[in-house]
Order: structure tokens, then C-alpha cells, then sequence
């Protein structure tokens, strides 16, 4: 089992943790900036559970749970430690909107929507031909061959390695829902011709567990995507790469869409586009009331641990928001006694609800 590292010398900028590379977190810039955004609202905060947040510019790429509430006396010297500090992600159930007349449009459609159906997810797509030591939803920067609008199956396939674990959080997810094995779409069935030839609308939750790509991650990948099993032969139709602007054909009624992948919080690749602008934008125009997204790579088993445990909270008990869900599981991660490193916000911080984050209200 691995051991908790020492901090060691404080101008290290990293820990060494095999598989994992972790870096030293700032814990004074993080404060400094919660003096700066959050503290001047503090009285109108007061006795508040749940806060949304409206981000402008390079805030969207912020997850304000990082931010430090408090100057804090804690010496880290061992990653356990950083669980000690005063965390906002501690303080608040945390949701972020795009903009005020976001807000406006999901209030309007703030009940469940009519879906009847519990969960249907996308997974562990057919990969490469080993398993990522690291385990990490995306990879360094290298050519995609590309022809016209077609990524090369070949390489798609090749250049990827598969994430088991995201087979197992799905169907933690859909035990949790009260979903069947049917709802799940894996391995060779996780493509994007099964995405669209499945009507999504009657699913009240929808999610994707795969490695994510933000836009020019690529050679010629223009806007983030998806990673999924590519076929034998790409087309038109299918590439392996769900795109954003194939998402936003999609049609949803969902309450909440999952991209347990990495990046899935980034801009759409156009110069001067914002956070959210890309795949959140599109699942949103798709038809989904709330999102769960990242904002940087996110690793397989500290995920797979929030997202069942947030799926638990939100299953078990009636009336919970969903950013009270994540909440919950980020703090019962960070306390992980046998992954004391999971406390560092490498690993707990990066997922953020984008949309309504408080809970979902009745037709009653």
C-alpha cells in the first residue's frame, strides 16, 4: 500500500507519490483570493448552505471549493494535512451558472423533468491495449490524423489506453438510481453510433465516463470531445470522438448529465472563449438542466470514489441538491484514511455542478 509522502524541502514544487505526480498547493495564493472574490459578500452569506456562483472571464476556469476561507495555521508537511485546511468546499454547497439569465431559464424549468427512465451511461470505450498506470481521463499533446472532418479511427484507438474503473463507476452509479445492467453502454457498445441510435430523452440522468479533450489538445481537433470506441472504419457518423457541436444535436430531458471525464469544464476553442463555453455549453442547448464537469484531469480511482458517493447521498436522501451531493463526497474523500494523499485538491476539487445545483422540486 502506498505510504503518505513528506512535503520535504518547501522550494520542491511537487510530491513524488507513485502512479501519481502531485503538486505543492498554494495555500496563501488561495486565500488571498478568497479575500479578494468572497470575503466582501461574507454578511450576505450568513447562514447560507448553498451558493451559486457567477463567474466572468478567467474565473470560469476556477473551482471556487479550492478557495481558502480562513488564514490558516496548519503547517502542511504531509498530504493528509491539506484535509485540515478551511476549505470554501467545506463551508458551502457550491454550484456555478454561466450567467444571470441562465439562472432566469433554469428556475423556469426548475421541476424534475417528465423522464422516466433512472440513468443511462457511456464507458469504458475499447482502447489502446493496455491500462493507464496513472489512470488519469486524458493524455499528453500528439498528432490526430485527421482526414477533412474525420479523425482516424486507428489512431483514436491507439493513442488512448482504457480506464476499467469507469465500467465500475457506472454501474455504482446505476445501483445507486435504481438503474438496470441495460442502461449501461460499455466497452464495445460505449460508440458514438450507440449514443445516437439510443432515444435519450426519457433518462433522467445521463453520463459519460471516458477520457475527455479540450479543443487543439489535437493536431486539427477544433472543439472539445468525448472519447469513445471507434470503429472499424470512421465516418461521417462516427469517428470515435462525440464532439461538441454533435452533442448539442442530441435530445435530452435530463435532470443531470455526468462527464466524468477531464476538461469537460473548458471553452469551445474559439479565441477569447470563456470555461463552460464548450462541452457544458452544448449538453445545456442539448436539453440538460445541470451538469457535472471538470476542470482539469481528473484520476480514475479518487473518481470513481466521489462520484459513487455522491450518487449514494443523492439517491438516499429525498430533497438533496446535487451540490450538496458532491459536498458530502468530496469531504468524506478528502478524509480517505487509506489514500491520505486523496485530501489534496488534485483530487477532490476538480468536478463543479454547472446549472441548478439545489435540489430538484416535485411536480407536486
Amino acid at each position: 500500500m502506498l505510504e503518505d509522502s513528506e512535503a520535504g524541502d518547501p522550494q520542491q514544487s511537487y510530491h513524488d507519490l507513485p502512479p501519481y505526480r502531485i503538486p505543492r498547493f498554494n495555500i496563501e495564493l488561495a486565500y488571498a483570493l478568497y479575500q479578494k472574490l468572497i470575503a466582501p459578500a461574507e454578511a450576505l452569506l450568513e447562514g447560507a448552505r448553498h451558493v451559486m456562483i457567477i463567474p466572468d472571464g478567467a474565473l470560469t476556469s476556477l473551482p471556487f471549493g479550492v478557495l481558502v476561507a480562513a488564514k490558516s495555521t496548519t503547517q502542511v508537511t504531509r498530504l493528509r494535512q491539506y484535509e485540515q485546511l478551511p476549505w470554501l468546499a467545506k463551508q458551502y454547497a457550491l454550484s456555478t451558472l454561466p450567467s444571470i439569465s441562465a439562472l432566469r431559464v433554469l428556475r423556469h424549468f426548475v421541476k424534475r423533468s417528465e423522464a422516466d427512465r433512472p440513468m443511462v451511461g457511456f464507458g469504458d470505450p475499447l482502447l489502446g491495449n493496455q491500462v493507464s498506470d496513472m489512470d488519469t481521463r486524458g493524455l499528453s499533446t500528439q498528432a490526430l490524423l485527421r482526414r477533412g472532418l474525420i479523425a482516424d479511427a486507428d489512431t483514436v484507438r491507439n493513442a488512448f489506453k482504457r480506464l476499467p474503473d469507469t465500467q465500475h463507476e457506472l454501474q455504482a452509479m446505476a445501483q445507486a438510481l435504481g438503474a438496470d445492467k441495460t442502461s449501461l453502454y460499455l466497452q464495445d457498445n460505449a460508440t458514438e453510433s450507440q449514443v445516437r441510435s439510443v432515444v435519450l430523452s426519457p433518462y433522467r440522468v445521463i453520463a459519460f465516463a471516458t477520457h475527455g479533450l479540450m479543443a487543439g489538445e489535437f493536431k486539427g481537433l477544433s472543439e472539445p470531445a468525448l472519447v469513445l470506441t471507434p470503429p472499424k472504419v470512421a465516418s461521417m457518423a462516427d469517428d470515435g470522438l462525440l464532439t461538441a457541436s454533435e452533442v448539442a444535436l442530441l435530445k435530452l430531458n435530463a435532470d443531470w448529465v455526468i462527464l466524468s471525464a477531464c476538461n469537460t469544464a473548458a471553452s469551445d476553442g474559439t479565441p477569447g472563449a470563456q470555461g463552460l463555453s464548450g462541452l457544458a455549453r452544448a449538453f445545456f442547448y442539448a436539453g440538460s438542466r445541470a451538469l457535472l464537469v471538470s476542470h482539469w484531469y481528473v484520476v480514475s480511482d479518487a473518481t470513481v470514489q466521489l462520484q459513487t458517493d455522491m450518487f449514494k447521498a443523492f439517491a438516499t436522501r429525498p430533497g438533496l441538491g446535487r451540490a450538496e451531493a458532491l459536498q458530502r463526497a468530496r469531504l468524506k474523500l478528502m478524509k480517505q484514511t487509506n489514500k491520505p494523499w486523496f485530501a489534496h485538491p488534485m483530487f477532490w476539487a476538480p468536478f463543479v455542478v454547472v446549472g441548478e445545483g439545489g435540489a430538484v422540486m416535485s411536480d407536486n
